[in-house]
């Protein structure tokens, strides 16, 4: 069973930056036969896209609300994505979910395309 383990969540003020980070385990492919991706889900929300890595790296996409602030990347030989989150605002604050997809597409936004998800990790943004 692949497991895929965040960490880096916490609370920061308006404006901070975090880095969460996500290792996948060793079972399952190897981790750059996946596309990775994050999505954040804050209460009474529907769980959205954040950010989206391609199996390589080359490629990334990302949600509206977070262009230009957010970067996704990725490191094969560490089995680890990262997501660094800059200028955040209160609007940020949501539980964060890294995701891998086994799908044959170059990058994913849709949630259903994602075969493995982590527990996810708390980011709480205050004003």
């Amino acid at each position: 069973q692949v497991q895929l383990v965040e960490s880096g969540g916490g609370s920061v003020q308006a404006g901070g930056s975090l880095r969460l980070s996500c290792t996948k385990s060793v079972s399952g492919l190897t981790f750059s036969s996946y596309v990775m991706g994050w999505f954040r889900q804050a209460p009474g929300k529907e769980r959205e896209f954040v950010a989206g890595i391609s199996r390589s790296g080359s490629n990334t996409d990302y949600g509206a609300s977070v262009k230009g602030r957010f970067t996704i990347s990725r490191d094969n030989g560490k089995n680890t994505v990262y997501l660094q989150m800059n200028s955040l605002n209160p609007e940020d604050t949501a539980v964060y979910y890294c995701a891998a997809s086994r799908a044959p597409v170059l990058l994913s936004k849709n949630r259903d395309q994602y075969d493995y998800w982590g527990q996810g990790t708390q980011v709480t943004v205050s004003s």
